[in-house]
């Protein structure tokens, strides 16, 4: 939590959202559609870089699936917009069987107004994918698939402990195209220790063999309440050097989009139009609620974050409590999160918009810093809308950083 900022706790987030709109926002604008994030808190086991929020333990599945239906009940009035994204992650969702998953979607369309053509995505791993899981899955109305790949190459597998191997790597997904999911997307990591530049291409190629919709591919990041996190405390783990992990961005970059793939935000990629539609709304500022333990939630002027903590999220919801905090945005931190997110995407961030709705007249304080982006190659300016570069995208955190209030 920020410091300084007002932080209230309550009963749940309550009145109606309210959408930011405008006509300077270009491909930014929102159209009165809304997300909806559900977290499955569970896990197999820890993955040695994971800092999110799950259990490992086998205990009380179906109690915390009741307990999320009833958020889902409890938090009806905070959107009012149509739902166009429904997401299941985690923890891993692809652990729940088709009974909890239908409970679930049961509360959301009874909660809400859902698009006939919403996207319903469900992140799963490869081991959770057998054709019986698939068709299910399917049956419970999921129309896309986030699947965990992260590499394909069983030593970087076992390193990061993942609880899949390469061949069900390889299996899951002609398996999942055979039942009927058309619309996929991969995870991949990278800057991993030990990950060369060749074994890095070859993923990369192995990848695009499959034809997935879409690929995330985030450089790892040694979290400090990890295994890695402690590995690298007692000297066990060197993380990878800013150059080499910059220069495997770099290959990222040129295999995808030489391979037709439209690089639409930092870490993800797409076949053209077919962007997720739940992390853009993220990116769009747009409306959000998140459900379960640790979720996180927007409404336009504030943001809202459930507890992290199984046993007392389950309880509060039991006594008709959603357990979160709050904290107000001020003008500063609309203009940062902003240019945090805009800058990361292809549709950047538009100065009139700044200015007439944020009061933030970018030109006056920081013409000269962007004068020298775009003298460098580092940045666009196109119709009163800045973006970076492929070039500038190498130092998207520096740059947005030194542009932020």
């Amino acid at each position: 939590m920020k410091a300084g900022l007002p932080i209230t706790k309550g009963s749940g987030p309550s009145g109606k959202n309210i959408l930011i709109v405008s006509e300077y926002r270009n491909n930014l604008q929102i159209h009165g559609m809304s997300g909806l994030y559900i977290h499955v808190p569970f896990c197999k086991q820890a993955c040695h870089y994971c800092d999110f929020h799950f259990s490992t333990s086998s205990q009380g599945h179906l109690e915390m699936v009741h307990a999320m239906s009833r958020e889902i009940t409890l938090q009806k009035k905070f959107l009012s917009a149509p739902l166009d994204s429904v997401y299941f992650g985690g923890g891993t969702p692809s652990l729940l069987d088709q009974a909890s998953l239908d409970i679930l979607l049961d509360a959301v369309y009874a909660s809400f107004s859902v698009e006939p053509t919403a996207e319903i995505t469900l992140e799963a791993n490869p081991d959770d994918l057998s054709k019986e899981k698939l068709v299910a899955l399917r049956k419970s109305g999921i129309n896309r698939l986030s699947i965990g790949i992260q590499s394909f190459d069983d030593v970087i597998l076992r390193y990061l402990n993942r609880a899949h191997d390469s061949k069900t790597a390889y299996a899951c997904l002609p398996n999942a195209r055979e039942v009927g999911f058309n619309n996929i997307s991969m995870d991949l990591i990278y800057a991993i220790p030990g990950l060369s530049p060749n074994l890095w291409k070859e993923t990369l190629k192995v990848a695009i063999q499959f034809k997935p919709e879409h690929i995330s591919s985030y450089g790892l990041t040694v979290e400090d309440k990890t295994v890695f996190g402690n590995w690298m405390k007692n000297g066990k783990l060197l993380a990878v050097d800013d150059e080499n992990a910059a220069s495997q961005f770099e290959v990222l970059m040129d295999v995808l989009t030489g391979s037709g793939y439209d690089h639409y935000e930092i870490s993800n990629f797409c076949v053209p139009g077919l962007y997720s539609r739940h992390n853009s709304s993220y990116w769009k500022q747009m409306p959000y609620l998140g459900i379960g333990p640790s979720a996180h939630s927007y409404n336009g002027t504030s943001r809202f974050f459930n507890v992290r903590n199984n046993g007392k999220y389950v309880k509060s919801i039991g006594d008709g409590e959603v357990p979160f905090e709050s904290e107000l945005l001020t003008r500063e931190n609309k203009i940062n999160e902003y240019l945090l997110t805009g800058l990361r995407t292809r549709w950047g961030c538009n100065l009139e918009y700044l200015q007439k709705e944020l009061g933030d007249d970018m030109m006056t304080r920081s013409g000269p810093y962007l004068q020298r982006l775009l003298d460098q190659g580092l940045m666009l300016l196109d119709q009163k809308t800045i973006r970076l570069t492929q070039k500038g995208r190498l130092l998207a955190d520096k740059i947005t950083a030194d542009l932020m209030t």
